[in-house]
C-alpha cells in the first residue's frame, strides 16, 4: 500500500513540475486593422492606401505613442476584405514594442499586392475581426477594430448586427470613410458616407472616424487614427476626427433623424444588373 502511495506522489510530483498553460502577455491594445479592397477602388487608391498604411505604422509618432502606454507594447494584425468571406491576412498578430517591430511590419505591407474583390460586407469584416480578437495570443487591455471603407454595406448580412456583437464583447469599432470619387464603383457609393459611418459602424465607448474626402489626406489620417487608437487619447474634432456621441445607433445627423443602415443593401438591389452576382 505504502509504494502505491510513494508512487502516487511521485507522479503528482511530475505533473507538478509540468509547466502550465502560459497566460497571454498583456498588451496596451490589441489593434485589427480591416482594409477595404473592393472593387469600387481603383488600383491607384489601393496603392495610396497601402503605402499610407505602411508610412504609418513606422512613423516617429506611432512609435512613440506605443513606448508611452502602461505596457510599453501592442499586438496588432492586418486583412484585407470585400464582399463577406473575402479576406486576405496581410499579417497575423504581431507584438510591437521597438522601432524594429514597426519597420517590419512596414516592409511587410509595402510589399503587399492587393487584389480588388467584388461587393462591399462591413458586416462580414467585423466579424471575421471578432474571430481574430477572440483567438489572439495577447490579452489586450484595449480590443479595437478599425475599418475604413469607401462605400456602405451591401452584402454579408445586417452592419448593425456585426456592430452590436462587437460592442457586447466590449470592442471598439473606428471608422476611416474614404470620402472619394477616384474609383470605377461610384455609383454604390453615397455622398454621406461620415454619417453612415457614424450612425451604423462605429461604436463602443470613445469610439471615432477619420473621413477622408481626398487621397492627399490620406497618409496623415491613418497615422494620427493609429495614435489616437494606440495612446486611448480623446478625439477632438477640430482636428478634423469626429468622435461617436451616445449609444452605438443614436442618429449623429443635424437632421436627428435615424440613418438608413440597409442603404447598401437597397442601391445593391436597384442596380445589381450592373454586374454578374453568382
Amino acid at each position: 500500500m505504502a509504494g502505491w502511495v510513494t508512487a502516487l506522489l511521485s507522479v503528482a510530483c511530475l505533473l507538478a513540475a509540468l509547466p502550465g498553460p502560459r497566460a497571454q502577455e498583456p498588451v496596451d491594445v490589441s489593434l485589427v486593422l480591416a482594409i477595404d479592397v473592393s472593387r469600387s477602388m481603383s488600383q491607384r487608391e489601393l496603392a495610396i492606401q497601402r503605402e499610407g498604411y505602411a508610412a504609418a505604422l513606422n512613423h516617429p509618432d506611432v512609435v512613440r505613442a506605443i513606448a508611452q502606454g502602461a505596457y510599453g507594447r501592442i499586438a496588432i494584425t492586418m486583412f484585407e476584405w470585400a464582399g463577406s468571406g473575402s479576406i486576405r491576412e496581410v499579417f497575423d498578430w504581431t507584438l510591437v514594442e521597438t522601432a524594429a517591430d514597426a519597420d517590419r511590419l512596414s516592409e511587410i505591407v509595402l510589399q503587399s499586392r492587393p487584389i480588388g474583390q467584388q461587393r462591399t460586407s462591413i458586416s462580414g469584416a467585423i466579424r471575421h475581426a471578432i474571430e481574430l480578437l477572440e483567438m489572439a495570443p495577447f490579452e489586450g487591455f484595449r480590443k479595437v477594430i478599425d475599418v475604413s471603407g469607401d462605400g456602405p454595406n451591401n452584402h454579408g448580412g445586417p452592419v448593425l448586427d456585426a456592430r452590436a456583437e462587437a460592442v457586447a464583447s466590449r470592442i471598439v469599432i473606428n471608422g476611416l470613410p474614404l470620402m472619394t470619387s477616384d474609383g470605377p464603383g461610384g455609383g454604390f457609393n453615397i455622398s454621406d458616407l461620415d454619417a453612415y459611418y457614424a450612425d451604423c459602424v462605429i461604436g463602443g465607448p470613445g469610439s471615432f472616424l477619420v473621413p477622408v474626402r481626398s487621397w492627399d489626406q490620406f497618409p496623415e489620417a491613418i497615422r494620427r487614427k493609429l495614435i489616437l487608437e494606440i495612446g486611448s487619447l480623446p478625439p477632438e474634432t477640430k482636428a478634423g476626427i469626429v468622435p461617436a456621441q451616445g449609444l452605438p445607433g443614436q442618429a449623429l445627423r443635424p437632421s436627428g433623424e435615424p440613418y438608413d443602415c440597409l442603404v447598401g443593401e437597397k442601391i445593391w438591389e436597384q442596380r445589381r444588373w450592373m454586374f454578374d452576382d453568382p
